[in-house]
């Protein structure tokens, strides 16, 4: 749109305006845009006590918010089951994974233009309300509110999190450091009860984001003494209330982003929530969404493709280096989530694991993937290659999946230890390439696009959980009932208590009972599938590592010739 039609629009004279008008072309460029600007300024006055002090905040609050995600993927069943409808638990994450998806770009886009403590207060609002929300919903539809409001500041965080650690680090230490934050061990709480083990989190959260707020704060002010931002201003000061109403409007593609929740949520949802023991394909509350769903997916690549400021950098995308990557980002939660989404209800129902044991199986692959994640992170920094260790874990993830085919249900010890090994197969797996990935992904592009990027990346991640999450979902809906009412002779009663409430189910019948056994015969071959499912998808997922580049890592933020790889060869700084 040029300045001239703009003027005419306004009815102004375009010179009069000229200042403004420039004022908005920076604001919407990555290059130059006021948040770039600032933490440029601001890495180039922190000092090394700086340095420590901002990791230190970056690691206590990215402690909390993983602390937090581990246990909550525990109650979330919990609350489910608690109002008598455990099966909704796939909607709940597909929903979460959806706004996820959409807001990862957003967020990056409001850490480019208005700075990145601006997007620490804007997490900190969303999962102090969610989280609140949560803690005293009566019913699945209020629970399902408050985990998306508090996905969207849970998202924010990790995002921040990301761009900080690539902001202030080189190349070949990013991997170290990005795993350096995740927390590396998980406990319980026996009797807390799932409300207070979500609702906590709304006092803990907030204080821990104290000393990263305050680290950034004040390196901000040494710069400002130093002149450095004599010339900043906020975009407010450059363009107005309204101007900047209509640059965001443009710049955070609003339109693009209901389209994409619109086509993921319409078309996700009605899949996990078609099945269970009353069929429902038939009904309005099904066909409706996913029709409407099928109808915007070609809205939303005509309106990606004119919109001024895309969701999707199209132009990014031609580069294997970035398609690659991303590739590896949708794969990995989407076969992950295939074992993992009812993994708790399936060690407590089907391995006869205790609360306690059970929780702890679950956080192993987080547990694991940190250690070897940090170790790998070390070594990167001496070898300054990351695609032998990407590809050599893709094969590692899909041999776990194979593991975990076998042991899928059974108290005995071989069970016990067996399910146990699988996840520390899959942890070691999740450690050698997800994050490195990322770091592959952030060397291909320039440092005023890494936020952008690293949204975007983050952002596939989020619809493969999407997509996990939702075949897992109708696979358990479709499967489970089925295999209840057979194995149960027609109970009725008995297998709709097992499939809606499995936690009240197993305290009543013991692992000894022939309807424990039953049940779990019946989760052994649910889980059988899904685990089928999930190695079968992690075929591409070596596919996808194969075609990445193999960039050797230096010290600067970006490869010298980021972004000029795509039209045609590697580059000097990278090969096949």
């Amino acid at each position: 749109m040029s300045k001239e039609y703009e003027a005419a629009v306004e009815g102004r004279s375009p010179e009069r305006h000229h200042h403004r008008d420039d004022d908005r072309e920076v604001l919407l460029t990555g290059a130059t845009s006021p948040g770039v600007k600032r933490i440029e300024a601001i890495a180039a006055h922190i000092t090394l006590v700086d340095r420590v002090c901002l990791f230190v905040g970056v690691f206590l609050i990215a402690y909390v918010y993983s602390l937090d995600g581990t246990l909550r993927y525990v109650y979330q069943p919990n609350a489910t089951a608690s109002f008598a409808q455990h099966s909704l638990l796939a909607t709940v994450t597909v929903l979460r994974s959806v706004i996820a998806a959409a807001a990862q770009p957003t967020a990056a886009k409001i850490a480019d233009v208005f700075g990145r403590v601006e997007l620490v207060f804007v997490s900190i609002v969303f999962y102090v309300i969610g989280t609140i929300v949560e803690a005293t919903s009566t019913g699945v539809k209020s629970f399902c509110a408050g985990a998306v409001l508090y996905q969207v500041g849970y998202t924010c965080v990790i995002l921040l999190v990301e761009v900080i650690v690539a902001d202030v680090t080189s190349l070949k230490t990013r991997v170290f450091f990005s795993y350096i934050p995740t927390t590396p061990f998980i406990a319980t709480l026996d009797n807390a009860g799932w409300r207070w083990g979500i609702g906590m989190w709304a006092i803990i959260y907030p204080v821990s984001a104290i000393p990263l707020i305050a680290a950034l704060w004040i390196a901000h002010r040494r710069a400002k003494r130093s002149n450095d931002l004599d010339n900043y201003r906020t975009p407010y000061q450059m363009l107005g209330f309204k101007r900047l109403s209509v640059s965001l409007f443009w710049q955070l593609d609003v339109i693009g982003i209901i389209l994409l929740i619109a086509v993921l949520a319409l078309i996700l949802v009605p899949l996990t929530i078609a099945g269970g023991y009353s069929t429902k394909w038939q009904t309005a509350h099904v066909i409706a969404p996913l029709v409407i769903g099928i109808l915007c997916i070609p809205a939303f690549v005509c309106w990606e493709r004119w919109s001024p400021h895309p969701l999707v950098p199209f132009r990014l995308l031609k580069d294997r280096a970035v398609w690659g990557a991303l590739g590896i980002a949708v794969m990995l939660n989407t076969a992950w989530y295939l074992q993992g989404d009812y993994l708790y209800t399936v060690l407590i129902v089907s391995f006869g694991e205790s609360v306690k044991s059970a929780t702890r199986i679950t956080s192993l692959y987080s547990f694991v993937s940190v250690i070897t994640g940090v170790f790998l992170g070390l070594i990167v920094v001496k070898v300054r290659r990351l695609k032998p260790f990407i590809l050599f874990g893709t094969i590692l993830f899909l041999v776990a999946f194979g593991i975990l085919i076998y042991f899928r249900g059974g108290s005995g010890g071989s069970s016990h230890s067996g399910i146990i090994g699988a996840q520390v197969l899959l942890g070691i797996a999740g450690g050698l390439f997800p994050y490195p990935a990322q770091a592959s992904i952030q060397a291909a592009t320039r440092h005023e696009h890494v936020a952008v990027i690293t949204g975007l990346y983050l952002a596939c991640y989020s619809v493969g959980s999407a997509f996990g999450n939702t075949i897992s979902g109708a696979i358990w809906t479709q499967v489970l009932p089925t295999q209840l009412a057979s194995r149960l002779g027609g109970n009725d009663t008995l297998a709709e208590g097992a499939y809606g409430s499995p936690f009240v189910f197993v305290v009543d019948y013991t692992m000894a009972t022939p309807e424990r056994q039953a049940v779990v015969g019946a989760y052994r071959y649910t889980q059988r599938l899904l685990c089928i499912t999930g190695i079968c998808l992690s075929v591409p997922l070596i596919a996808f590592a194969c075609c990445i580049r193999d960039p050797r890592l230096g010290d600067e933020q970006s490869l010298p010739d980021a972004e000029g790889k795509g039209e045609g060869g590697g580059g000097a700084g990278s090969c096949c």
